[in-house]
């Protein structure tokens, strides 16, 4: 073939190439008018959107907007510290604590140092040096009640996330990580997965009120099944969950779109359906059938056993403490875990979300004072929940009396969650909160396992430089004196003025030979003494 009949074939097919694709560009531009036209029409004719109603076409931009707003206010127009619920200040060190990079800044701080109830900690004049500092001691919990204590110095723990609301890649870098950092990983209500336990991390089973993992045919609890649950070495814990912050006085709500045949085969439940947990438990109703529950659970299970629950209403409190010395040291919770109801990572109706319920700066210490005054302080331990997931939010907490402190939203984060809000759908865009498996491809389990561990790490790493800033040689030695808060003046007063120190009641201050290597017996006689030095905090 001559040159120039390779120059006329070329030439017909890049004409056929121009006509064709012409005649397809005309296809569309018409399928697209006969679209707009129909979309038009719609609008115009239906009677349930008015702005749709008087501005067809055009009035569905607004609905776009609105949507993409979530995501360009937090990367365009939000400053550093005014987003909601976690600021990009917040999310930033988060994102450099897991990649274990800098975390530190230049030229100053941005946080306002002038708004009420902000926490300043108190800097001592010689700090404690590099060479004098402590390891974080460890705290037992459910020692001489429980067959098995478990016994841990990390201060930073995962908190409840279940399999299905969360993804099996994420269970699967949350399990590797809290194994590489020595942190428990807390199950939530959604069971016990193969997940859970494949990495060896230590583990707190949480049973919700639906009782999931260890229900029976009528969704009652099963001791067998959690005979079943605790037979696992990796399982150190119970929790019995009664509220959470993102829904007090509501349950569980999963999705259908999320419960797969897996997630319903693990939970009890049928696939494809909403799962709606009962707003309470069915069988606890009082103080008396808490507290039996608490001690069925121990003995079923050999294992430290506590409730977690938002503060509203603190009189239970009370009626907790005079029941417990009524009845006996076994019948006390080996741990209450505190939950902040500024939300939390579950679908929730924004009216429970926004409004019901006590904020982790009130509950915290309150319910640390109560324990103090009825002398069971040292009997029972205290875990803080809710919207921690920086050096200095766990700091406070150790300071007004936490033994621990635990975080979803903040492994979260270090999982590569940005804020997206999409939790309550199956379109998390980061693999973290869905089970579509093509988004689930970003998430790669041994990549995000390393920073959940470096999150862990580099916080409990800097709640170690805040305390050795104040003068004490570890985190666990902070107390309230070493926090002031910002009062409505705008001016720092002792959080020592605003929550003082309680001390025991006079008719619990029964002297207990305790501490001195008696038997279980005498532990349910009588309350634990105070502690002689009125400068430490019963742990």
């Amino acid at each position: 073939m001559s040159d120039d009949q390779t120059l006329d074939t070329l030439n017909r097919i890049a004409s056929g190439v121009v006509e064709y694709s012409a005649l397809l560009f005309l296809i569309l531009l018409g399928l697209g008018a006969i679209y707009l036209v129909y979309i038009y029409i719609s609008d115009i004719t239906q009677t349930q959107h008015a702005i749709r109603r008087n501005y067809p076409v055009i009035g569905r931009f607004r609905y776009i907007f609105e949507h993409l707003g979530e995501f360009f206010r937090q990367y365009f127009f939000a400053m550093d510290r005014e987003e909601l619920p976690f600021n990009r200040s917040q999310r930033s060190w988060v994102y450099r604590a897991a990649k274990n990079i800098d975390t530190t800044i230049a030229f100053g701080s941005t946080r306002p140092l002038n708004q009420s109830n902000e926490v300043l900690f108190m800097n001592c004049l010689f700090p404690t040096l590099s060479q004098d500092a402590a390891p974080t001691h460890a705290v037992t919990i459910g020692e001489g009640f429980a067959k098995h204590p478990y016994t841990s110095s990390a201060i930073f723990n995962i908190s409840g996330m279940s399999f299905g609301a969360i993804s099996k890649p994420a269970i699967r870098a949350l399990s590797a990580g809290a194994k590489e950092a020595g942190i428990w990983l807390n199950t939530g209500e959604g069971g016990l997965s193969p997940y859970h336990l494949e990495a060896g991390c230590d583990i707190v089973f949480q049973i919700g009120t639906a009782k999931y993992g260890v229900r029976d045919a009528e969704g009652h609890l099963s001791d067998e099944k959690l005979k079943a649950i605790a037979a696992h070495p990796q399982v150190r814990m119970i929790e019995i969950k009664l509220s959470q912050g993102a829904k007090p006085g509501k349950g569980g709500i999963l999705p259908g779109g999320k419960v797969t045949e897996e997630v319903a085969k693990i939970r009890g439940i049928e696939i494809g359906k909403d799962s709606i947990s009962p707003n309470g438990h069915t069988d606890i109703h009082n103080i008396d059938e808490l507290l039996d529950m608490v001690l069925r659970i121990r003995n079923v299970t050999g294992k430290p056993v506590g409730f977690k629950a938002v503060i509203g209403f603190s009189e239970w409190l009370d009626e907790l403490g005079e029941t417990i010395h009524k009845r006996g040291l076994e019948y006390a919770p080996d741990f209450i875990t505190i939950d902040s109801a500024d939300g939390g990572t579950g679908a929730a109706p924004q009216s429970l979300m926004d409004y019901v319920g006590l904020p982790i700066r009130r509950s915290l210490p309150l319910v640390v004072d109560k324990l103090n005054e009825y002398n069971l302080r040292k009997r029972i331990k205290v875990i803080a929940s809710g919207k921690m997931i920086n050096p200095a939010e766990a700091a406070w907490a150790l300071c007004v009396g936490a033994d621990f402190i635990v975080s979803a939203r903040g492994f979260m984060f270090a999982l590569g969650c940005i804020q997206a809000l999409q939790c309550n759908k199956n379109t998390c865009p980061t693999g973290i909160t869905t089970h579509d498996p093509e988004l689930q491809r970003g998430l790669v389990p041994e990549n995000k396992a390393t920073r959940v561990k470096n999150y862990a790490l580099n916080l409990m790493h800097e709640v170690g430089v805040i305390a050795h800033s104040c003068g004490v040689k570890e985190a666990r030695a902070l107390t309230r004196r070493h926090v002031y808060l910002i009062d409505n003046n705008g001016s720092p007063e002792p959080l020592t003025d605003r929550y003082p120190e309680k001390t025991p009641k006079p008719e619990y201050l029964i002297a207990s030979t305790a501490d001195n290597g008696v038997d279980i017996e005498s532990h349910t006689r009588s309350a634990i003494p105070i502690t002689a030095n009125k400068d430490a905090r019963p742990r």
